[in-house]
């Protein structure tokens, strides 16, 4: 009989157990614009019962027991909210859930390379944005310059193009150097002449953000962004002080030392960043050039900022630099010449640049905005028996005014850009003086259509002295098609003013370079088409984050500039009768766990000139390309990185086909509040062209240099500190 009742007793239980069992149903939308949110994570605590929500934002968890229970609720990007209910409920409608947003990690990032005040969520033109965090990363690696902050994203290449002076140019989807347009705070000061040497002589140190945009964009900055452009966006100062000091030193023989303070105060703010770099000669290959050249650089750059009333900014700021770089034969740098080791190659190069920016708003719809550069730019190039020297004085002012609507945004404006180069005779060969004005009228239109369209559209209309006017319409789409998966549909079209500086000109030191003719030439005109697609979603309880992007690129150069053969021995830039072809496509993965992320890029570039009617392959181009980057992050803790890049053969002017490579890298960086410790190994596989394929031929005294399309320093380590005041 008692085991009957015990039997009962459990029946009983079991059954009351099972009844106790509740569903809760709920809806979770943005507390802002009421739209459903798509996987966020719902648990029970001290249960493991939990769900996520679906296409619909709606949330099912099943076997809730009865009583009081709190569900949290998380999702990335918002605010985790915890909720009471008593089971069972009340009714079995729905409940509606609403999160906010978490303003600390959604910080609005404000794009400026698109002129208007929309944030990157919302722009239909694709811009790439490099933070203040990732800057910090590889000034680490690279603090010197930006090269490494560019050549690690896909579809960037910077090609180096002096073996000896380690001069090196930015391309962007297989174009070449010149087609690029790289900007300083939206001021073009790296243009014509003064793009010599431009990115070894940046330090990324002093900058808050970079925004990069592939393709035609020659209707947002005038000519020379045929390929895209780099806007490098400086620091401004917040009303917390910022003082901070960085020491590094490498296993090339280099030595870096910089310094920034910027502080905001009730009326007046400032900025000042200082840096010197120097190089001693390094040759670690022994083949008696350097392939990391000798140099001493100083840079300059304070900036004022006037908070006149409550709407109108202003600012001041100077950049100022001076370098002498010496490359060339080791034993002659070292102050043994002879009549054997007698090659050199030396640049003496400074620039000097003034930016003025006026900001006034009328009230929160309209803004005037002006701004004006001067840049004065001097380089003297020598190698035996041979001098080019000259200065370069540019201008660029602007006059803009953006009227601002919930759902739309016009940016209107005009600007004068001049560009004036002096060279010093030297002998008796042609001097290669010009002098350009570009005038130029634009107007750009960003509108929220619906919840799932922006469009973006502008149109530039340049006149450019001596040679005609170009009209550049543009468009971009942005398609919002779920809350994880959108779209960007973009072209336009580009032009291209000629002038002597180009990279082939370049790799001949402008030696037997005859000057532009005007009556000759005229402007190489573009169009380009950029469409894209973005996936983004999490798993685990938003412990696992994936997004995946996909881009198709295709720029058409009709008349490109082209260095030939004249009479005489003698190079002539022409316009050819034909036209470049490139077109590919650019992968980006990335993959977060808690504390680990992965980043992993492909790059497929397919570059064609066809000129009267024959057809080749562009050369220092690889048409695969691999990136791959492993980090482990602890905020303010620990940063640990590898790396490692692939670079498919390439075709070289020569005729030949270099070599397939891939680099590895390694770095670790300890935080405290403030100090910072670090190491850096770069290429610690020690790939560099001198281990199987030459770099020049002839003899050491005379050498004819070859392409250089794989490192030549080979396995370099760095290490240093940061100091935060």
């Amino acid at each position: 009989m008692s085991i009957r009742l015990v039997m009962l007793a459990i029946f009983v239980l079991s059954v009351q157990s099972v009844v106790a069992q509740n569903i809760f149903k709920a809806v979770v939308k943005d507390g802002d614009t009421k739209e459903v949110l798509v996987g966020v994570n719902a648990i029970v605590e001290k249960t493991t019962y939990g769900a996520s929500s679906d296409a619909n934002g709606t949330i099912i968890i099943k076997d809730i027991p009865d009583g009081v229970q709190r569900i949290k609720f998380s999702y990335l990007g918002y605010e985790t909210e915890t909720k009471s209910f008593t089971f069972p409920l009340a009714s079995a409608t729905p409940v509606e859930i609403f999160l906010e947003q978490d303003e600390e990690a959604l910080e609005e990032v404000i794009i400026s390379s698109t002129r208007g005040t929309r944030t990157i969520q919302n722009i239909p033109t694709r811009v790439e944005f490099i933070s203040r965090e990732e800057l910090d990363e590889k000034g680490s690696m690279k603090p010197g310059d930006i090269r490494m902050l560019l050549n690690e994203s896909t579809g960037i290449i910077t090609q180096q193009t002096s073996a000896t002076s380690g001069n090196a140019a930015i391309r962007i989807q297989g174009l070449d150097g010149r087609y690029t347009q790289i900007l300083k705070d939206g001021f073009p000061v790296f243009a014509g002449a003064a793009s010599g040497l431009g990115l070894l002589q940046t330090p990324p140190l002093d900058l808050k953000q970079v925004e990069i945009i592939k393709g035609s964009t020659s209707t947002l900055y005038g000519g020379g962004a045929i390929a895209g452009l780099v806007n490098l966006i400086s620091k401004t100062p917040e009303e917390k002080r910022e003082l901070s000091l960085h020491l590094n030193g490498t296993s090339g023989k280099g030595l870096d030392v910089s310094g920034f303070y910027g502080q905001k105060f009730e009326k007046v703010g400032t900025t000042i960043f200082a840096a010197y770099n120097r190089n001693w000669a390094y040759d670690p290959s022994n083949t008696g050039f350097t392939a990391i050249p000798q140099f001493d650089r100083y840079v300059f750059n304070p900036k004022l900022f006037l908070y006149l009333t409550e709407n109108t900014e202003m600012s001041i700021g100077l950049n100022t630099m001076f370098e002498n770089r010496l490359g060339g034969d080791i034993e002659y740098i070292k102050g043994k010449g002879d009549d054997v080791h007698s090659y050199f190659e030396e640049n003496k190069t400074q620039r000097h640049s003034t930016q003025l920016t006026l900001e006034h708003r009328f009230n929160e719809k309209h803004r005037l905005d002006f701004k004006n550069s001067v840049t004065y730019f001097k380089r003297e190039i020598g190698v035996p028996n041979y001098t080019f020297e000259g200065t370069q004085l540019s201008s660029f002012s602007e006059l803009s005014y953006t009227y601002t609507e919930q759902k739309t945004e016009w940016v209107a404006g005009l600007n004068l850009w001049t560009d004036k180069f002096d060279e010093k005779k030297q002998s008796d060969f042609q001097l290669r003086d010009y002098n350009q004005t570009i005038a130029g009228v634009f107007v750009q239109n960003n509108w929220n259509l619906t919840n799932w369209l922006d469009l973006e559209t502008g149109l530039r209309t340049d006149y450019v002295a001596d040679y005609g006017v170009a009209v550049l319409p543009r468009i971009s789409a942005h398609f919002k098609i779920t809350d994880k998966f959108s779209s960007r549909l973009g072209g336009g079209f580009g032009y291209k003013a000629p002038t002597v500086f180009t990279e082939d000109s370049e790799k001949r030191q402008y030696r037997d370079v005859l000057p532009i003719d005007k009556d000759k030439n005229k402007l190489e005109r573009s169009y380009g088409l950029n469409w894209d697609f973005n996936y983004v979603t999490s798993f685990g309880g938003g412990n696992v984050t994936f997004s995946v992007n996909q881009l198709f690129f295709y720029t058409y150069l009709d008349s490109p500039l082209l260095l030939q053969p004249a009479t005489g021995g003698m190079y002539q830039l022409n316009n050819i009768k034909g036209h470049t072809d490139s077109k590919g496509g650019e992968t980006n993965i990335k993959i977060g766990y808690k504390d680990f992320h992965l980043y992993l890029g492909y790059t497929y570039t397919d570059i064609e000139t066809k000129e009267n009617a024959i057809k080749y392959e562009n050369i220092l181009t690889p048409k695969h390309r691999l990136n791959s980057i492993l980090m482990y992050e602890v905020e303010d803790q620990w940063k640990i990185g590898l790396e490692a890049y692939y670079f498919s053969p390439q075709k070289l002017s020569d005729g030949l086909k270099g070599k397939s490579y891939a680099v590895c890298g390694f770095m670790i960086e300890k935080i405290w509040e403030k100090l910072s410790l670090y190491a850096n190994f770069e290429n610690f596989t020690d790939r560099r062209q001198t281990r199987f394929d030459t770099i020049y031929t002839g003899s050491i005294s005379n050498p004819d240099f070859r392409d250089i399309y794989a490192p030549l320093d080979g396995f370099v380590m760095n290490a240093g500190i940061k100091l935060r005041f």
